[in-house]
């Protein structure tokens, strides 16, 4: 994937903390992204993944890295060489069906997730306080969104950062489950495939959870606000990209894709070493994945699995928020971004609070959230399919990326991943 042309973005020189120092410096949207995906959703839908198939589904962690690493990083490549988000790229490119029917999907998609994911860390919340959770989800809805309108961009990155932390919890805890490692290997390197609609709608619910149509909208826009914390406060500023600056944003999104697939392949893991191994087969939650870990796994196990929901949740939902603030935002011309003071970002931040508001009455209008998280994941693994398509063209087009057009490699994947999950989740509905 060479990329020869130097846009008008300079060099930053060299990092103070040295290579190491400029190395951790330079890792941001594509970590935070890959945190982000493994939201209460995405461990909902890997444990009853685990619990259902065993070491069955563990080969899925291999076959979905190359594409969302190649999704993200066409996102990623899109921001930084535009210097507009994705809404902002199908805005001026695009007609404006297309962009408004990109944004719904995106409502849609994070609405019903933001309602799913704050339902399951107010339930893991209560499993180990003893509170209701119907207590716990309005006090979550509100400390995130007086964060997000209150905090300085870069407080924010850098406690998005430091809670990727908390995703270290499954790998321990993977190690404590005790798991058969020949039965491991063989599931991981050699894949089977059961046709049937609880194994296809768990394999979409993977590939949605995955590759999640937030994501894309979040991703191109943090790089656009990276640079906006640059100076570069103009389009004419940010448009265009060195080689290093490819070279970095490329590394920052494969890490923190590896991270989130590392993350999903041990919460499978556990699952299947525990719940399955014991016959407990039909889970629906994480919580009740977590509460049947406490007797076969032990007390550090069950309090592992539980506060990684809690923590993953406070990443995911203002990721989910912001994501579709900065959609609606850069549709409609507005200005604001996570940049911005609460009176110059007032209809972003506006965006940002309804978002929560939508989700937080999903859980207080009859929809359970906690069955939400396994079906939100299949949604977005419904809805992601035309916005890869969209994605794909719009970095393949000259007149969008100037001579910095992905490399066939990235088009490849793109148009392969489109494929596969729109086969996946017509087969799905075949099989149901």
């Amino acid at each position: 994937m060479s990329d020869t042309e130097a846009g008008p973005n300079t060099d930053p020189g060299p990092h103070p903390g040295g290579t190491v120092g400029k190395f951790f410096s330079n890792l941001g949207p594509g970590l935070i992204s890959g945190a982000a995906d493994d939201d209460p959703s995405g461990i909902s839908t890997y444990s009853v993944a685990g619990a259902a198939f065993g070491y069955l589904p563990l080969w899925m962690a291999l076959f979905c890295f190359p594409l969302m690493a190649s999704v993200q990083l066409m996102c990623a490549r899109l921001g930084l060489v535009t210097g507009r988000g994705l809404a902002g790229v199908i805005r001026r490119y695009y007609p404006r069906w297309v962009l408004w029917g990109a944004c719904l999907l995106l409502i849609v998609a994070n609405v019903f997730n933001i309602g799913a994911d704050l339902g399951g860390m107010a339930a893991a919340t209560a499993l180990v306080t003893g509170v209701k959770a119907f207590f716990w989800t309005p006090i979550y809805t509100a400390v995130i969104i007086l964060a997000l309108i209150f905090s300085s961009y870069r407080l924010i990155a850098r406690i998005f950062k430091w809670l990727t932390l908390v995703l270290f919890s499954y790998i321990l805890t993977a190690f404590l489950a005790r798991p058969d490692w020949g039965a491991v290997l063989r599931a991981t390197f050699f894949p089977q495939v059961v046709w049937s609609g609880a194994f296809l709608a768990t394999f979409v619910g993977i590939l949605g959870t995955t590759i999640s149509p937030y994501l894309f909208f979040w991703q191109a826009s943090q790089e656009v606000d990276e640079e906006r914390a640059q100076g570069r406060t103009t389009v004419a500023k940010r448009k265009g990209a060195t080689d290093e600056e490819l070279r970095n944003t490329r590394t920052d999104v494969l890490i923190g894709m590896f991270f989130a697939n590392l993350v999903m392949y041990f919460i499978i893991l556990t699952t299947a070493a525990t719940l399955h191994a014991h016959a407990i087969t039909d889970i629906q939650t994480p919580q009740q994945a977590a509460q049947a870990l406490r007797p076969l796994a032990g007390q550090w196990a069950y309090l592992l699995f539980t506060f990684g929901i809690i923590g993953t949740g406070m990443l995911a939902v203002p990721v989910l928020a912001g994501s579709a603030a900065y959609a609606i935002t850069e549709a409609e011309k507005w200005r604001g971004s996570l940049e911005s003071r609460p009176n110059v970002g007032k209809r972003f931040y506006a965006v940002v609070v309804v978002s929560m508001l939508l989700g937080l009455a999903l859980d207080f209008v009859g929809f359970n959230a906690i069955k939400m998280l396994f079906y939100s994941a299949v949604l977005n693994g419904v809805l992601a399919p035309p916005l890869v398509v969209l994605i794909t063209l719009s970095t393949s087009n000259p007149d969008v990326m100037g001579k910095r057009v992905s490399p066939p490699l990235l088009r490849y994947l793109g148009w392969g991943t489109a494929a596969i999950m729109a086969v996946a989740a017509i087969g799905m509905f075949l099989t149901l």
